[in-house]
């Protein structure tokens, strides 16, 4: 619906002399009227009253500093719309939407012409800000957008065949400006920009992957967080915030798929991708080209030719020919992997050419990163053997020992993942025995290795996984000793925090997903049910029926249950748990499975149960579905 004409008159002609004010007052403004209009952007979640509730519904006037509007509220006086005048031109210019009592969008008139040129995403909605510039329904450009919900936006556009939605959140030649790019990645990421149109052409056509009923659920990144790089001669005049490896996890009919998004920059308060995304589909797979920003950088060289040897300049301009030519969404598994080969052996000829050691060493971890990476992905051939054969030369040149650790732990997860696929069942316990030694021996040969810590939480984790709570124990605690600080301790402590649980009390505090604070002590004097779930989680999702019917069952009697949500920015919480009429509140803090609950617990698979009982003590740590179907009645009627 056009603003235009509409925006301050509510009614039909009404003289444009009368303040929308006495309108108010006069009640020639209805609850009709103002549920008549709808947010600009379709993908908005908000409340709207039944048929039932609109004759209850309130509507009263409100002053501001500068102007005033009307705010509306449903039968139980919660708020639905505010719409307001703020700079006092007697017109209306914010009309603002509310789900559960809080601002979830809000449409903005920023030039005063009855026209939405504005649209933010709020709370529970998540970060965006767009600007449509044009007025005309659709999303120009993004004044802030999160990584999370870029790679959201980059998939609706696919969906959609939208290459204007995609251009929103991809990397344009002015962005490139901006950041202060230049030399290589600046020609590298311009080139990728030229490319692009063609590029989402062949995606949106060609993709088996995405069809018209995909949805995104997901954003998924190697990198825990992201890394700044700072400005360097020979890159960018300014600091670089960027995301690495970047994946998409996507639902089509039931079946989880994977887009690889790859590297992700910040401009300004909006991510950017860097390159149009590629949906896995089968034989068809891309290889993100990745790294552009993210790459060594060579010593002495800011950014001039004449600093570089002429072999050195030679490889670093195959080096990007290759990438410019890298796979793409159609490529076969062939083409990859010819791809792969060719880019490990140039990496492998930069490592000898550069003079540095620092150096050296980077441009051998990037090549063995990329080798283990293609290996699980089976487009590298005899990939095991070339990483066993670089820890075999670097173990007789007696080389530097962190880039040898890193070799090591490389062939170690390549190797456990590659024959873990192919095995069959029988197979599956001796493999897993290998796993463990391999990692115990890691750690053995290099205690003070970085990966030593990682490797000691991929035991602990392996070992609980498996049923081995006293092995996962003693692994947990060995970590928190030798490497305390650590991420991995981190995750380590809350897990041995949540084992030893049972018959203590817990202390489980955080921000409510519809505001305030919820603190589990509030409920002493209940059993409670603690779950720690996402919307991306099907076993959660499968067991909700039955937690359902035990709340409904219990709640009067004294049984709650208390949600902490572990979804990301932009997924669907509200939208699920609407559909899934969920009752019960929810936790949720920032950060995914890398929130403050999350590692608080060391949770390392959803759902993760917690019982409590009237005292607020912990009586499992793990319980399921048929422990409780048993255990809530015997703690209820324990009082």
């Amino acid at each position: 619906m056009s603003r235009r004409g509409q925006k301050f008159w509510l009614v039909a002609g009404v003289a444009t002399s009368v303040s929308l004010i006495s309108l108010v007052a006069q009640a020639q403004v209805k609850v009709e009227n103002v549920l008549a209009y709808k947010p600009m952007q379709a993908d908005v979640d908000y409340d709207i009253p039944t048929a039932e509730e609109i004759p209850n519904c309130k509507l009263e006037v409100e002053r501001g500093d500068k102007g005033s509007g009307w705010v509306l509220y449903n039968p139980q006086g919660q708020i639905l719309r505010r719409f307001m005048d703020t700079n006092g031109d007697r017109g209306v210019d914010e009309f603002r939407y509310y789900k559960h009592g809080l601002e979830v969008y809000r449409d903005l008139d920023t030039d005063g012409n009855n026209e939405i040129d504005q649209s933010r995403w709020l709370t529970t909605a998540g970060t965006r800000w767009g600007i449509d510039k044009n007025e005309d329904r659709k999303i120009e450009s993004w004044k802030i957008i999160s990584a999370e919900e870029a790679t959201r936006e980059a998939i609706l556009a696919i969906v959609n065949k939208d290459e204007a939605r995609l251009a929103a959140v991809l990397l344009n030649a002015n962005d490139v400006k901006e950041l202060g790019l230049q030399g290589d990645a600046a020609a590298k990421l311009a080139n990728r920009v030229k490319e692009a149109g063609e590029k989402f052409k062949a995606v949106s056509t060609q993709s088996k992957g995405i069809q018209p009923t995909t949805k995104w659920v997901r954003f998924d990144c190697s990198m825990l967080m992201p890394s700044l790089i700072p400005a360097d001669p020979s890159k960018t005049k300014t600091d670089l915030l960027v995301y690495e490896n970047v994946m998409a996890i996507i639902e089509t009919g039931g079946e989880t798929g994977f887009v690889q998004i790859g590297e992700m920059v910040r401009v300004g308060d909006a991510w950017k991708l860097t390159q149009v995304p590629s949906p896995l589909d089968g034989t068809n797979l891309e290889v993100a080209e990745g790294g552009i920003l993210i790459q060594p950088s060579l010593h002495g060289a800011a950014g001039m030719a004449e600093g570089l040897s002429p072999k050195l300049k030679q490889l670093l301009d195959q080096l990007g020919e290759l990438d410019a030519k890298a796979p793409q969404a159609q490529s076969t598994v062939e083409d990859i992997t010819r791809y792969n080969v060719a880019r490990a052996q140039l990496l492998s000829s930069l490592a000898e050419e550069v003079p540095s050691e620092e150096e050296k060493i980077n441009w051998q971890r990037t090549r063995l990163e990329g080798i283990a990476a293609a290996t699980q992905m089976k487009t590298f051939p005899n990939g095991l053997d070339e990483l066993l054969k670089t820890e075999q030369a670097l173990r007789q040149s007696k080389s530097e020992s962190t880039l040898l650790s890193f070799a090591v732990f490389q062939r170690i997860l390549a190797q456990y993942n590659s024959e873990l696929e192919k095995a069959t069942p029988a197979d599956r316990a001796k493999i897993m025995d290998v796993w463990f030694k391999s990692l115990e021996g890691f750690v053995t040969e290099f205690p003070k290795a970085e990966e030593a810590a990682d490797a000691m939480l991929h035991l602990a984790v392996t070992h609980e996984f498996n049923g081995s709570t006293p092995e996962a124990n003693a692994w947990y605690t060995k970590l928190v000793t030798a490497y305390p600080q650590s991420p991995a301790a981190l995750r380590a402590r809350g897990a041995l925090r949540r084992i030893e649980l049972k018959g203590k009390p817990l202390q489980l505090a955080g921000k409510g997903l519809t505001g305030g604070a919820i603190d589990v002590a509030s409920y002493r004097g209940r059993v409670v049910l603690v779950i720690f779930w996402a919307t991306w989680c099907t076993p959660c999702t499968e067991d909700l029926p039955q937690i359902q019917q035990l709340y409904q069952t219990y709640q009067r009697e004294g049984f709650e249950v208390l949600g902490v949500n572990l979804d990301g920015q932009g997924a669907p919480i509200q939208q699920y748990i609407q559909n899934y009429k969920v009752q019960w509140p929810h936790i949720h803090e920032e950060g995914a499975l890398e929130s403050k609950p999350a590692v608080d617990f060391g949770v390392i698979s959803l759902p993760t149960m917690f019982l409590v009982d009237r005292n607020g003590v912990v009586v499992s740590s793990s319980t399921s579905v048929e422990e409780l179907k048993k255990t809530v009645p015997e703690l209820i009627k324990a009082k």
